[in-house]
């Protein structure tokens, strides 16, 4: 298998304060990279930055090379933003944290899955859009899909929303998923169907995925492989089992030991990361 994405070296500052601090990855073809960390370690922003997503206020330094597409690998960091648009939801699509904020309010879900289909489609017809937004929608188990097609986000459970967002994601079968913490607004039975549902599309479209979590047994049931971040470095990478039976570093160690089990001594108080 080929390497899809590299990131390298990023560093990303938000005026005077640096997020990440020179960040090194790689997603290789096919496969599921699981990056976690506390909450600020600069996994979204590490994410958001693929996409060039974060905005004027950020300021972005480093590589991020894509060699999904034809002609070679390209720095989306350089390449003009016509360019971009043109990868961004085609070639890497993004499930984004909290669906009802994803999602428009005022639009209904079938209008905005269908419009995913047209910006990377410009012969396909009003019809025709309608047409493969209700697939994408059957594909990710939305009971009655054609009916449903004109209802807006509040008019769906928090589940499905996030359904919505994985078929407006993989509607134009990119080859990298980017998951920003997809479960987390979830309850238990819930975020065991979406998490599913991801591994079963990973499976059926062969694409590669970056599933974003600070859940590490969330990730060690999606991802073959792992990064760890702390305060906007990597600190570890590995083979998920590896990581998360014999931790090398001390920081995914204190992660580990931050996880309440069935063992735990309720006496005693949970590690600080």
């Amino acid at each position: 298998m080929g390497q899809l994405l590299e990131i390298d070296q990023v560093r990303i500052r938000f005026g005077a304060t640096e997020a990440v601090r020179g960040a090194s990855l790689a997603v290789d073809e096919g496969e599921v990279l699981g990056l976690v960390g506390e909450s600020g370690s600069g996994k979204s922003a590490t994410a958001l930055a693929v996409l060039r997503l974060l905005g004027s206020t950020a300021r972005v330094e480093g590589k991020i090379l894509w060699r999904g597409g034809e002609g070679g690998a390209v720095d989306l960091m350089q390449i003009p933003a016509a360019a971009l648009r043109r990868i961004r939801g085609r070639e890497i699509a993004m499930i984004f944290q909290e669906p009802m904020t994803a999602l428009n309010p005022v639009m209904t879900v079938g209008r905005q899955v269908a419009e995913c289909a047209a910006a990377h489609a410009n012969s396909l017809t009003a019809k025709e859009a309608k047409r493969k937004a209700i697939a994408a929608l059957e594909a990710v188990a939305i009971p009655d899909a054609a009916r449903r097609y004109g209802d807006y986000p509040h008019q769906f459970s928090g589940g499905q929303r996030q359904r919505i967002l994985i078929a407006m994601a993989l509607i134009n079968r990119p080859r990298l998923l980017i998951a920003d913490e997809p479960t987390t607004a979830l309850d238990v039975t819930v975020q065991a169907q979406i998490l599913a549902l991801l591994a079963q599309l990973q499976r059926e479209h062969g694409l590669a995925m970056l599933f974003i979590s600070h859940d590490l047994a969330v990730v060690g049931q999606v991802a073959g492989r792992m990064a760890v971040m702390r305060a906007g470095q990597i600190v570890e990478t590995g083979a998920a089992r590896d990581l998360l039976t014999h931790p090398q570093h001390a920081y995914t160690r204190s992660l580990l030991a931050a996880v309440p089990t069935m063992k735990t001594d309720r006496e005693k108080p949970l590690a600080v990361v």
